[in-house]
């Protein structure tokens, strides 16, 4: 099970109730390649166009949304209808399930190809997750730094998350804290990165 893992977060990411857990080699290095490798080439990825201050702008990444049929997701006044599985990915969500103890409908994948994709600053609240959701973060790839802060101010915090790393997110995580992950400008590799969640 995954609390028998290196559960405890860095110094450096404080936070209330237990809401964060941190596996660096969740995945043995030879599955985490070859996963790698897979997703890079059978994923249909996409560049999503999203509402940003009331215009269209294309996010600064490749993503995918995939899971059960009615697994239907809606983010920055975009509906997302889910990809079918593939094979290495529910393989994958098995794997998670058995360690978290946690049941997954659902992935977004994200390809950051360089230093310049990113993601900003944001929680992932939206009704359809629950108040409580479990997010799973699996990270392939470069090794990119991890931000989070809490809602009501204050300095963010940092962790560089593994190839081959489990981020767990839970408990009231998302209601009291964003997250984002930062462009560099130092040279990275291709990172690609799934979130496991629930749609209720």
């Amino acid at each position: 099970m995954f609390p028998a893992l290196n559960t405890a977060l860095p110094t450096e990411l404080p936070i209330a109730g237990g809401g964060l857990r941190y596996a660096g080699c969740f995945l043995p290095s030879q599955q985490a390649d070859s996963l790698l490798h897979a997703l890079k080439s059978d994923v249909p990825w996409q560049q999503a166009e999203i509402s940003l201050f009331g215009r269209k702008v294309l996010t600064p990444r490749l993503s995918c949304w995939m899971g059960d049929t009615d697994a239907v997701y809606r983010y920055s006044n975009t509906t997302f209808t889910p990809e079918p599985w593939l094979d290495c990915i529910t393989a994958l969500k098995r794997q998670l399930e058995a360690s978290t103890g946690t049941p997954f409908n659902s992935v977004l994948l994200n390809y950051y190809r360089s230093g310049q994709d990113a993601m900003g600053w944001h929680s992932d609240d939206e009704p359809e997750l629950g108040p409580q959701p479990v997010i799973a973060s699996i990270s392939l790839g470069g090794v990119r730094r991890f931000l989070l802060r809490n809602k009501g101010g204050g300095p963010s915090s940092a962790i560089e998350l593994a190839h081959g790393s489990l981020l767990l997110m839970q408990g009231d995580t998302q209601k009291n804290y964003r997250h984002s992950l930062p462009r560099t400008t130092k040279p990275v590799d291709a990172r690609i990165n799934l979130t496991f969640r629930m749609i209720v």
